[in-house]
């Protein structure tokens, strides 16, 4: 443990937080092989961007519409159980891409629905217990150190993908990735076991959280911050494939892509959660979201593949810088909210449903862009709109306030069960 000390810092960790990370990396290395290639799979079938629209408007509105419902399960039963139920949907995903083959863009509401519902489970149980196992004092570490872990799954990743896919004929390669993906999901449900079970107690009083935002400012800034950073991921989340796919025409190159922004974000987001401090999060926040948007027109001048590697790496610094810190807030918000001990929850859930609204607005502008308009127009102004959002998000945080005196007001109020389990006594992200 000395070597990893000495890597980490001054911070204690123990059985359960390395779990965690270890089904976050499980997870990211599942996603990172397949997701980007699952919609140029669909692409490749299609060839209409307002068919992609379709399928991930689907997973951003079942992805909502389940974070509601999971995070009822996880009051009344155990959000362990929500995590594997997640990772099982994302397995029955792989299997039914599997199972249809060719004939996949005749379902794509249901994959999109399926992908949704895994997403849905997943995220608020992670979410969850990233919330019960980290301090206030080690959230910005937890957060780096599994944006490192994401990072290192990218860089493996697409470029293993890609030269797979590449290699052989048809869809062999394709096959071959998917079926992976499941095996990684498969075992990151039987790691879940050796999670402490987590049964949570009283009313489920989403209501409530919402009303909140009336009386909270903190709270209802954070919650429109999160629909800003929907519009651009809504979008972005799968555009940028395509992009990269039909300039360069091969699967390798759209790997190369991901490897080089997977490589660039991991060095980033190391020394992020080292070096961000509670006292730096709103300028990191603000120098990140100003480049994460004027990184854009990088491509936008000029859609080229040495373009798109350049703009790979402005994106790689940026999300660290933006992410470590934003998501740090966020958990301190909701810690010092109304009756946070007992409903971490539905404020977790709340947060996602902003989330994936401004998703949801992002994809129906996606899809009215490309139906009703000269995709060559319509495209570069609807980038530049929505591109925006992740910019906006500091003139939200920046009206933030968390006094010192109150830094262990989450502490404090948490249940014994949760305060028991705690993984750190010091500082997190994605």
């Amino acid at each position: 443990m000395t070597k990893f000390q000495k890597v980490i810092g001054e911070i204690e960790v123990n059985r359960e937080l390395v779990f965690l990370l270890v089904i976050g990396g499980l997870y990211s290395l599942g996603i990172s092989l397949s997701n980007t290639f699952v919609n140029v799979y669909l692409w490749k079938q299609t060839g209409d961007f307002k068919d992609l629209g379709i399928y991930n408007l689907a997973v951003v509105i079942f992805q909502p519409l389940t974070f509601i419902l999971a995070g009822w399960l996880a009051k009344k039963i155990d959000r362990v159980i929500v995590l594997r139920l997640g990772v099982l949907f994302l397995s029955v995903f792989y299997i039914c891409v599997l199972s249809i083959g060719q004939q996949a863009n005749e379902f794509l509401f249901l994959l999109g629905a399926l992908l949704g519902i895994g997403y849905g489970f997943y995220w608020l149980a992670f979410n969850v217990l990233t919330f019960e196992i980290t301090e206030p004092e080690t959230r910005d570490f937890f957060n780096g150190f599994l944006g490192i872990l994401t990072s290192s799954a990218g860089i493996i990743g697409p470029i293993v993908a890609g030269a797979v896919i590449s290699r052989f004929i048809n869809n062999t390669g394709y096959n071959v990735i998917f079926t992976i993906s499941l095996l990684l999901f498969v075992a990151a449900v039987f790691l879940s076991m050796a999670l402490n079970r987590r049964p949570a107690h009283g009313m489920y009083v989403v209501k409530k959280v919402l009303a909140e935002r009336k009386r909270d400012k903190n709270w209802r800034l954070i919650t429109y911050a999160h629909f800003f950073q929907g519009l651009r991921e809504g979008t972005f989340a799968f555009v940028i494939g395509i992009f990269v796919y039909i300039t360069s025409g091969s699967e390798l190159a759209l790997g190369t892509f991901g490897l080089v922004n997977s490589a660039v974000a991991f060095i980033a987001y190391y020394f992020a959660s080292r070096l961000i401090k509670k006292n730096m999060r709103k300028r990191a926040i603000l120098i990140g979201g100003i480049i994460l948007y004027f990184s854009l027109f990088i491509i936008m001048m000029k859609m080229s593949f040495p373009n798109l590697l350049l703009y790979a790496v402005c994106i790689a610094v940026a999300y660290p810088l933006l992410l470590v810190p934003y998501v740090s807030l966020t958990y301190d918000v909701i810690g010092r909210a109304w009756n946070a001990a007992e409903a971490r929850i539905e404020y977790i859930v709340v947060r996602e449903l902003y989330l994936n609204s401004g998703r949801i607005v992002s994809l129906l502008l996606f899809i009215a862009a490309v139906s009703l308009f000269n995709q060559k127009y319509s495209l570069p102004v609807l980038l530049a709109i929505v591109g925006a959002g992740h910019s906006l998000i500091y003139f939200c945080v920046r009206g933030i306030f968390l006094p010192e005196s109150e830094e262990a007001i989450e502490k404090d109020n948490r249940p014994n069960t949760v305060t028991e389990s705690n993984l750190l006594d010091g500082e997190n992200g994605t």
